[in-house]
């Protein structure tokens, strides 16, 4: 089984599909579900390649599990720094290099497998098993997850439980899980000066002096603290630019580009009007252009006797497999989990380790992947036979 899942993993890796290219790869998961009977349902719009499968379609749709993930991948860098190239998914010395391997190809392939052993076995399951797989998370993420979940509610689909494979784990394999992200906020603040020559300081108005006693205010606020579902919220500086390439011209205006990571003790119009207030304290002439990415979400346990708890369930299967009980902690980006809450389906974030995502050498151990495998099968065996 192992040996199946690193090929599937390879296949995917192989494929050079940087968002919101999906470059082949759902045809090869799709090419493997059809063979399993899967009602398959395509729905691509403009560049981003989304599917949605379901097993047992006809069958009992107030027991459905979905595996929810992305084939895209982020950029590689510099190819010249990987020890190997990113799109040729070596092994070496049970490593196996890639992009995306991580983050999160190695875990759709997992998924994959653990639904087909599980299928194959146990034919006449109560339930429907289906995948949500899109091609944009790592980008606009405009008519990936957001699309397909509009497309289900209209329909009335019905989904309990859903894992996504977003690499979670810190060290071992299932020691950490997600129900829920932080939002995300983005704020292009445009600084306005007057262009000058530099040797004529007088007769200009740098935005770059004028910006840095702004920038230190923000930089020293404390939003908001952390709570027992959320980490602390954080802002932080992610470009500073100007369209002066000469080094004797003061700059008439220049860029800053900023990111909130906000968690449910505050809400984004307030960070809005508090980063509004301070801005005018500093500076005369400004634009301020926002964009929302993702509001915080949290998936809670269903107070329904009758339905199962999803975070129990896979704390107790991560432990049967590793010997381990996941920390419930929700840091990070954001995910396509913001999207799929809407169906209120219970959702646990669970894949592999996140030390090298979006990094040069991005790599696992290709042990995890049979150990993330095992797992999820665990997890499918206990909502649907246990």
């Amino acid at each position: 089984m192992l040996e199946q899942i690193i090929n599937l993993t390879k296949k995917l890796i192989r494929c050079r599909s940087i968002s919101p290219d999906d470059a082949g790869c759902q045809n090869i998961l799709i090419k493997i579900l059809k063979k399993l009977n899967f009602n398959i349902k395509i729905i691509n719009i403009k560049d981003t390649n989304n599917f949605w499968a379901v097993h047992n379609y006809h069958k009992n749709i107030n027991n459905t599990l979905v595996f929810a993930g992305h084939t895209d991948v982020v950029p590689p860098g510099d190819i010249k720094k990987w020890k190997f190239n990113p799109f040729e998914a070596i092994i070496d010395n049970n490593i196996l290099y890639g992009r995306g391997v991580c983050d999160m190809k190695g875990s759709l392939a997992a998924m994959i497998f653990a639904a087909k052993n599980f299928i194959t076995k146990y034919r006449n399951y109560n339930g429907r098993i289906a995948f949500l797989i899109t091609s944009d998370e790592e980008g606009s993420a405009k008519n990936g997850t957001i699309k397909i979940i509009n497309n289900l509610l209209k329909e009335k689909e019905k989904l309990n439980f859903c894992i996504l494979g977003e690499p979670t784990s810190n060290k071992i394999i299932g020691d950490n899980i997600k129900n829920g992200r932080r939002g995300s906020l983005n704020i292009k603040l445009k600084i306005i000066g007057i262009q000058g020559h530099v040797a004529y300081h007088k007769l200009a108005q740098n935005p770059i002096h004028m910006v840095i006693p702004l920038l230190n205010k923000l930089i020293l606020i404390k939003w908001n603290k952390k709570n027992n579902l959320f980490p602390e919220t954080s802002m932080q500086i992610t470009k500073i630019s100007s369209d002066i390439e000469n080094n004797n011209i003061i700059p008439g205006n220049i860029i800053i580009y900023i990111n909130f990571r906000f968690n449910n003790e505050i809400c984004y119009k307030n960070i809005l009007k508090i980063f509004n207030n301070i801005v005018k304290k500093y500076i005369i002439n400004y634009q301020i252009k926002w964009k929302l990415s993702g509001l915080p979400f949290l998936s809670i346990q269903k107070k329904i006797i009758k339905e199962k708890n999803l975070i129990e369930l896979v704390k107790k299967s991560i432990y049967s497999i590793n010997h381990i009980y996941p920390t419930l902690i929700n840091n990070g980006g954001t995910s396509d989990g913001r999207f799929i809450i809407k169906t209120q389906a219970q959702i646990v974030e669970l894949g592999l380790l996140n030390t090298t995502i979006h990094k040069i050498n991005e790599h696992i151990n290709i042990n995890d992947l049979y150990i993330l495998y095992k797992i999820y099968y665990k997890i499918i065996k206990k909502i649907f036979l246990v």
